[in-house]
């Protein structure tokens, strides 16, 4: 074997393990999302607290993820990529064992806060494979590491609810603490630090704008149906989260090392690819709080599946799969056409399955066919997204913008949520003492997550096949994605 051979497949090795690595880590990232939905239900006598307030348990981890997603992102940028996605897991670890060793909610709320601020280490990691692999290995592996976010969530549910169902629900934490830990130890020995930063003063006054704003957005989403939509509370946080978010814009504009470069997420590149990941946010959470119910809901509803939540979460977990199985194809989609097509053909598949789900809703394999076809779609609509996003940035900035891209995917799984909601809290029928959804409140959820795939879809056409010379300065991945010609 030659020397150039040999070097070529150190390289190659290499660039699988770091590969390996990082798609681990943003699997253990994305089951968080999913780790106390098998206990929703029962969190409140566990915990000893009201409905309401056994819920923060979960919009604690969003509203961590959202604030610390963009601004993890600027941080890899200024100090190491790597670095902070050991931090990430730094915060997993510890929010994992906080919960692990609580009986009061107060303390798994912090616990679960500090879970949600490990979410910043995919887009970090999609910003190390760009900085560290060879070109013709980056458009494959952006597609593996996409698919995680969805992957952990859909693999996550089904485990979550066997471990809860058998054994005692602190071994959830317990769990994830190991696989954290295992996570960061991977990542110190395995992934290099990436020698691409972008120095500068960090931007403390953007972060707290930009916290104050989500926050006060978020709340008002995801606690818009319990409080009231006209209530005094929740227009009042809509009201500050939009005063909040123009001051903080103007501020940003003037800023010289600004947490968001507003100008170059104004472009229309950035700016359309962040409005169509949105939308497919919103698609792909729609399916999460839909299916399960659907098939957990008695037999004698009418249209209810009767199943358990482990079987609920096995019969969506070949979606994950696919996700994951389905990367080298979108890798060579966009290889070929570009990832504007990419993300195109994704929405398109999202949209046929969740057309499929609104008429195919009988038996336990229809769901689980709607679920894989919507999944597939997921799989390759996320895997374009980067893609798109890294080719419109200087190299400096990418984990900024992609941590920016996966906040807007974030929005728009908490629109999902509150839509979802109120349509199926609203269009109920008596069943026994409680009130349940009707048939055809499911029906409308799938149109609503067609709906959200096709104006995705719509807004992905408008995104410029090509990007100009003036927005994004020449880099080694440029020629990632190359388009065709007109």
């Amino acid at each position: 074997m030659t020397i150039a051979a040999d070097s070529a497949t150190r390289r190659t090795r290499s660039s699988t393990w770091i590969l390996a690595t990082l798609a681990f880590s943003g699997i253990v990232v994305s089951l968080m999302q999913t780790l106390v939905v098998p206990l929703i239900h029962i969190l409140p006598e566990l915990l000893n607290t009201s409905a309401s307030t056994a819920s923060w348990v979960i919009t604690s981890t969003l509203l961590a993820a959202a604030v610390v997603t963009p601004v993890s992102g600027r941080l890899g940028d200024m100090f190491g990529k790597r670095r902070m996605i050991l931090v990430s897991m730094a915060f997993l670890v510890a929010g994992s064992v906080v919960c692990a060793l609580s009986e009061t909610v107060p303390l798994v709320i912090i616990g679960r806060i500090l879970q949600g601020a490990a979410t910043g280490a995919i887009p970090l990691g999609i910003s190390i494979l760009r900085d560290e692999l060879p070109a013709e290995k980056v458009g494959g592996a952006i597609s593996v590491m996409s698919s995680t976010m969805g992957v952990g969530g859909a693999i996550g549910l089904p485990l979550a609810a066997a471990t809860a169902q058998n054994f005692n629900w602190h071994m959830l934490f317990w769990a994830s603490a190991v696989l954290g830990a295992l996570v960061a130890i991977a990542v110190a020995i395995l992934v290099p630090e990436s020698s691409v930063r972008n120095p500068g003063r960090f931007d403390y006054l953007g972060a707290v704008g930009l916290a104050a704003g989500l926050v006060s957005l978020l709340l008002a989403i995801t606690k818009g149906a319990e409080w009231g939509w006209t209530s005094a509370t929740t227009l009042g946080l809509l009201a500050a989260a939009l005063v909040v978010f123009l001051a903080w814009g103007f501020a940003e504009l003037r800023t010289a090392a600004p947490l968001v470069n507003l100008r170059v997420s104004a472009s229309r590149p950035i700016l359309l690819t962040n409005l169509a990941s949105v939308m497919t946010g919103f698609a792909m959470y729609a399916t999460s709080l839909t299916v399960p119910q659907l098939l957990q809901s008695p037999p004698e509803t009418g249209y209810g599946l009767g199943q358990s939540m482990v079987m609920a979460g096995l019969c969506m977990a070949p979606a994950g799969i696919v996700m994951m199985l389905l990367s080298p194809v979108s890798a060579r989609i966009t290889n070929r056409y570009g990832p504007r097509t990419t993300l195109m053909v994704g929405t398109v598949v999202i949209a046929v399955g969740y057309l499929i789900g609104a008429v195919l809703m009988n038996e336990v394999w229809q769901i689980a066919l709607v679920s894989t076809i919507i999944g597939a779609g997921i799989g390759i609509a996320y895997a374009a997204m980067p893609a798109l996003i890294m080719r419109s940035v200087p190299l400096h900035e990418t984990a900024a913008a992609n941590g920016l891209n996966s906040l807007m995917r974030m929005v728009g799984t908490s629109f999902a949520s509150a839509v979802m909601t109120v349509v199926l809290a609203n269009m109920t029928m008596s069943f026994g003492p409680a009130l349940v959804p009707t048939h055809r409140a499911f029906v409308v959820t799938f149109l609503i997550g067609a709906a959200a795939a096709l104006l995705a879809l719509l807004i992905a056409a408008f995104i410029p096949r090509r990007v100009p010379a003036s927005v994004v300065a020449p880099t080694p991945a440029a020629d990632l994605e190359p388009e065709p010609a007109r």
